[in-house]
């Protein structure tokens, strides 16, 4: 064999080799770094944020807590965030720190007594009484249970150009309709239909429905549903067929209308867009319209530890880079320097106004996912609307939570 062959032969070994040395000298790496900060324990934290999302919290939020108090913090994603942390916690293994979209599923956590209360951890005070309310658990007493790290508003319509005229016959083909979202498909037609209940039946009536004292058969709820499929083009079949394929934000051009929350600012200000509370456009809209829908990310304590504790504080601090808005009142509004940024920050933190949570994130889990089922199938088939309400109605859940704050 030549020399040129053997080489040839050997060099398949020698780049597995270096392979090799390289990952090891990479573990050394990052076991050294963790030396020289002198780590003194861990947090594990679970939330949804993945991509773009998740590096900016990482890098603002994060990373500046492992350096100031020498905590590794062990993020775990997870799009299917609701089945991951009810499979951790049946397996007796949560995750310190668990970051939810919504106070229902949370609700259910404390009553089972998953959560820790977070009393003495900060100053619920710097907060609106929706955002981090004293919540009464039967044999427990009343406690703060979550604090909100990041918030959003709702209840916009984003357009460009001249506001049209939304009940023109061809309107309905001009909204952002994607409903496609892995395991909560079907959300942004439940804000539709939340939000709708929220303008034309007033707050009251919201907060009732939301914690299931309405039934969902009563007549201001299926009104809200028969609106939501006459603005949208419910059952229109090639219509209703990209709205249940697409995502949330996919077939959104700037020549469109979208009923969305403050987190897609960012798209329409680019296409030089703008907002206008979805009370303008929505029909029947009552005497006590004007409430703002709300969302928010709110973090709670599953497994109590000293660092956990430390890391529930930090999030409070307000000098914490909370990602997007915060609704913390003692928070400097950085990063929104133009108007529209100050003023959703300002109807986010501003207690003058009337806000409700969105109403299925206030809903527990199960009665969530019905929901959620209910909206793409009356969708496809809106003249089954009845058969949707009585599934919903079977579901009803009746829980004590505060939905709307406020003016």
């Amino acid at each position: 064999m030549s020399t040129g062959m053997r080489a040839a032969l050997r060099r398949p070994r020698t780049l597995a080799v270096l392979a090799v040395c390289l990952v090891l000298l990479g573990a050394g790496v990052v076991t050294g770094v963790r030396w020289a900060r002198d780590v003194t324990g861990s947090v594990t934290l679970l939330a949804n944020w993945s991509g773009a999302e998740r590096e900016r919290f990482e890098e603002d939020v994060i990373e500046p807590f492992e350096d100031e108090h020498r905590i590794d913090v062990v993020y775990q994603g997870s799009s299917a965030l609701s089945q991951v942390l009810a499979a951790d916690v049946a397996a007796g293994n949560p995750p310190d720190v668990a970051v939810l979209p919504g106070p229902g599923e949370l609700l259910s956590y404390a009553a089972d007594g998953r959560l820790q209360p977070l009393d003495g951890l900060f100053d619920r005070r710097q907060y609106d009484g929706i955002w981090a309310p004293e919540v009464t658990i039967p044999g427990r007493g009343a406690h703060t249970y979550w604090l909100p790290v990041k918030t959003g508003l709702k209840s916009m319509v984003w357009y460009k150009g001249d506001w049209p005229d939304v009940r023109s016959p061809g309107t309905p083909g001009r909204w952002c309709l994607g409903m496609e979202s892995g395991a909560t498909s079907g959300w942004p037609g439940t804000d539709w239909v939340e939000d709708i209940l929220l303008q034309q039946a007033g707050p009251r009536v919201y907060e009732d429905w939301a914690n299931g004292e309405l039934p969902w058969t009563d007549g201001a709820v299926r009104k809200a549903w028969t609106t939501f499929g006459e603005l949208v083009g419910a059952g229109r079949n090639r219509r209703v067929e990209q709205a249940l394929t697409t995502g949330f934000g996919a077939d959104c051009a700037p020549d469109r209308l979208e009923h969305q929350g403050s987190f897609r600012a960012g798209y329409w200000e680019r296409a030089n867009g703008t907002y206008v509370h979805s009370a303008e456009i929505v029909p029947d809209a009552g005497p006590n319209d004007g409430a703002y829908e709300v969302s928010g990310d709110l973090a709670a304590l599953l497994d109590p530890s000293p660092e956990a504790e430390q890391f529930i504080r930090y999030l409070a601090d307000p000098d914490t880079a909370l990602p997007e808005y915060t609704a913390n009142k003692k928070a400097e509004p950085d990063g929104e320097q133009d108007t529209m940024q100050r003023e959703i920050g300002k109807l986010l933190r501003d207690p003058g106004g009337p806000r409700c949570w969105d109403a299925s994130d206030a809903m527990p889990r199960t009665t969530r996912d019905a929901f959620h089922q209910a909206v793409l199938r009356f969708l496809v088939a809106p003249e089954h609307l009845d058969a949707r309400l009585t599934e919903l109605e079977a579901v009803r859940t009746v829980q004590d939570l505060p939905v709307c704050g406020g003016g």
